[in-house]
């Protein structure tokens, strides 16, 4: 722009005819001439001086503008490098907020699954309580009902619409459970089970269930009606008794046949006796007035033992409909081994022959069980001992039975052993099946082998287990479990 003025100045200058004329008087000579050559040669010099400062001028110019242009160019770089950041930040943002739009639509996707399948469960869960053939009431803390389901409205002829939200002993004032029962379900945190029932009429089974982990405590009352239940399986164990009636009045014949049989044998001798005794004309006090009475005793301690073996079977009779009680069942077998004494014989043995050893653990707890049951059980064992024990050679070895009653983690364990003559492989695997004997038609013996109902006894009226080992050279060990709660 300087150069511009400088050029523009100069020629103005030179135009100016005043200044021409200055000027053109430092050319002329002496003689007035214009030396051109002079002329020539100063604006040659001029020229030459205004082309070398517009030259340098051009030469620092284009250095500036080298220096714009590397300017440029390092700023067009960092621009091209700055959209190039931001263009992949750009890109790895949209990638990022794609794939989280994938995974919010999957997520999605998956909650209405979750949501499909949450009301499907709470459907299928609702038609479940719904349709389930007995009461079941929800309860809040205050006693509010919170379910009220189609067999309750069934049975107490109210709707659900009149019973949710209100307190339940004043929409059913007739419910047997009572609040106090519900409040110290809720207390202790343990579910509570409520029989009620009236022999021959009904049998209701009633259950408090606190629920766990709820943000408000409640309960849910389950009420059960069990009447046809409890009837068919009182149907089922007096039908188990006649099934197994022959069996046992089998046994309890030949029970009541032994004392029988020495009570006509007594009668008759004694009946002897007084003939004899009426020909010889003896006063009384002699022998045969004493041996009379030694055998009048004879019979009716014969006839105890028949009142007391049919006095046993009454009592079994009755126990289907009892509970379970407490007893020792040490005191069981003891008693089990005195009856034994008095009443169990072999061919050629007696039971009170036997030795007996009797192996109890101290402080043993008492068992629920039907004592007279477990006492049937015991008596036809020692009775199956005794006819083992008969058939052996007395010179070779003594009868003895091995009695070992203990306590195992929570049952009773019960163990009869006898060195008698011991059970073939067939024996021992058909010998709980009803009215197994063998081939013989001995009564005592094939009477002594059955114990169908013993297993019966021990397996289903006591939930127990019943098994034996034996060897026919070295006797026969019966093994009991009895749970003890």
């Amino acid at each position: 722009m300087k150069m511009k003025k400088a050029l523009i100045t100069l020629f103005i200058i030179l135009q100016n005819q005043t200044a021409n004329a200055g000027l053109l008087d430092l050319f002329k000579n002496e003689e007035g001439h214009t030396h051109w050559q002079y002329v020539a040669n100063w604006s040659s010099s001029i020229l030459i001086l205004l082309l070398s400062i517009t030259a340098i001028k051009l030469v620092f110019t284009l250095r500036r503008a080298h220096k714009a242009n590397l300017a440029l160019k390092a700023i067009r770089n960092d621009l091209e490098l700055r959209v190039e950041e931001r263009t992949a930040t750009l890109n790895e943002s949209n990638q990022l907020l794609k794939d989280s739009n994938q995974r919010l639509e999957h997520e999605i996707d998956q909650h209405e699954q979750t949501t499909a399948l949450l009301r499907s469960s709470e459907s299928y869960i609702q038609n479940i309580l719904s349709s389930m053939p007995l009461m079941l009431i929800g309860l809040n803390e205050a006693g509010e009902i919170t379910q009220w389901n189609h067999f309750s409205e069934d049975v107490s002829g109210i709707s659900s619409k009149d019973a949710l939200g209100k307190n339940l002993w004043e929409t059913y004032p007739t419910i047997t459970v009572s609040p106090s029962q519900v409040s110290k379900a809720l207390e202790e945190n343990e579910p509570r089970t409520i029989k009620q029932s009236q022999r021959g009429s009904y049998c209701f089974s009633i259950t408090i269930y606190p629920l766990q982990e709820q943000i408000k405590p409640g309960v849910v009352i389950l009420i059960s009606d069990e009447t046809k239940r409890v009837q068919a399986e009182n149907m089922l164990v007096q039908k188990d008794k006649i099934s197994s009636m022959g069996e046992l009045a089998s046994t309890m014949a030949h029970d009541i046949n032994l004392p029988l049989q020495a009570i006509l044998r007594d009668v008759q001798t004694a009946r002897n006796q007084l003939v004899d005794d009426s020909k010889t004309h003896l006063p009384d006090g002699k022998t045969g007035v004493a041996n009379l009475d030694k055998l009048l005793a004879d019979a009716t301690d014969y006839g105890h033992q028949a009142s007391a073996i049919i006095s046993n079977l009454l009592a079994f009779a009755r126990t289907g409909s009892d509970e379970k009680q407490p007893a020792d069942i040490s005191k069981i077998m003891d008693h089990t081994l005195t009856l034994a004494t008095d009443m169990l014989s072999a061919a050629s043995l007696k039971f009170r022959d036997i030795t007996i050893e009797r192996d109890y653990q101290a402080d043993l707890p008492k068992t629920p069980c039907y004592e007279s049951e477990l006492q049937q059980v015991f008596l036809s064992l020692l009775r199956h001992a005794c006819h083992a024990l008969g058939e052996i050679n007395r010179e070779q070895r003594t009868p003895t039975i091995k009695i070992h009653i203990s306590k195992h983690y929570d049952a009773i364990w019960v163990k009869i052993q006898h060195n008698g003559i011991g059970l073939s492989s067939a024996e021992q695997q058909h010998i709980f099946e009803p009215f197994f004997g063998n081939d013989t038609t001995d009564m005592e013996y094939d009477v002594g082998k059955r114990l169908s109902f013993s297993h019966f006894i021990i397996t289903e009226h006591h939930q127990g287990q019943m098994a034996l080992t034996s060897d026919p050279s070295v006797g026969t060990t019966f093994h009991m479990q009895i749970q003890t709660e």
